[in-house]
């Protein structure tokens, strides 16, 4: 057994929405955290695609920003290829580690330069990393990162505004491929894109992946998608995995009330008679989470220690009811 490239361990992340000190003061109120992601735990293997899924609100977004370095944890490590990121590094170690992971994110427009020519845009990862490469070389290479993402080499003088929706995606790809990343967290990609051109982008990464043998974090709503791209999927409940499984097991026998509320309410394409159901409830504030188990509140297979008590993930799954064998495996 191989170690996993990416360990995430105890993972947590506390924000500080207080109102300002002079107002607490006056007023006698005690600062306030919300708790966007509480004690995450998961790893992935090279050349895999590991997948949250989960409501608006239940932590996907920061859990990737926590994994790229843009936020700090609360509590809880991150491992990458065996060394923690949390570990003071020199500016020579953490330039080697950090060229070797990058992340795209959900709009495309906004995450460009919309000052910078598309040339420039995916040159900059080349003038951090490689600075010794010469222009011509790095304009060579930037012909071949659009070729790559199927684009022309002719399209880097344009800028961002000047391509569609999907061609924004394809060049914050070839953005990420320019560092030769090992390891890439994709924040929803393909959620601002029309159905078609969904597919499209989902086929290049699936491409990529064999072709480099890179390793996706991917993050999105859209359980089709995740069943497509993932080996392994985690299912986020106000800042918590709530199950942990294969596209195979989760969508044919998924175990926790909510992955199989979210999945009741997927369309029924292939028509096999399936009653939907929809998506019942909303999910609580997590600036005042419900005591006890976090979906009690929405479970119709709550009981009075589901409402005291914390579920641990046992065996791919943190529910009481499966642990108590009150609901079918």
């Amino acid at each position: 057994m191989t170690a996993p490239l990416l360990d995430v361990r105890n993972l947590s992340r506390d924000f500080d929405v207080s109102r300002p000190w002079l107002n607490r003061k006056l007023e006698g109120l005690e600062k306030v955290y919300l708790k966007a992601v509480q004690d995450v735990s998961f790893s992935v293997n090279r050349g895999e695609t590991f997948a949250l899924v989960g409501e608006s609100g239940s932590g996907k977004s920061t859990i990737a920003r926590l994994i790229v370095g843009l936020l700090t944890p609360s509590a809880g490590e991150i491992f990458f290829d065996g060394q923690s990121l949390a570990q003071g590094l020199s500016g020579a170690e953490a330039r080697r580690l950090r060229r070797r992971f990058q992340m795209i994110f959900q709009d495309p427009l906004a995450s460009l330069n919309p000052r910078w020519r598309v040339t420039d845009i995916i040159a900059e990862p080349l003038r951090v990393f490689e600075g010794g490469m010469p222009a011509p070389a790095r304009r060579q290479r930037v012909g071949e990162l659009l070729t790559l993402v199927g684009m022309a080499p002719e399209d880097g003088v344009k800028f961002p505004h000047q391509f569609s929706g999907g061609q924004r995606q394809r060049i914050a790809i070839a953005r990420a491929l320019a560092a030769n990343p090992d390891f890439i967290v994709c924040d929803e990609p393909t959620s601002a894109l029309d159905v078609s051109v969904q597919a499209q982008i989902l086929n290049l990464m699936k491409k990529l992946q064999q072709e480099f043998g890179l390793t996706y974090v991917f993050i999105s709503h859209n359980l089709q998608v995740v069943r497509h791209m993932a080996n392994q999927i985690g299912v986020l409940y106000l800042g918590r995995l709530v199950e942990v499984g294969t596209p195979a097991r989760l969508f044919e026998a998924p175990r926790h009330p909510y992955t199989r509320m979210l999945l009741d309410a997927v369309p029924d394409i292939e028509m096999t008679g399936r009653r939907r159901k929809k998506v019942e409830g909303e999910i609580p504030s997590p600036l005042s989470p419900p005591s006890g188990c976090p979906f009690h509140p929405r479970c119709p297979l709550a009981n009075d220690r589901g409402r005291r008590e914390m579920p641990l993930l046992l065996d791919g799954v943190a529910c009481h009811a499966v642990e108590e064998g009150r609901t079918r495996p």
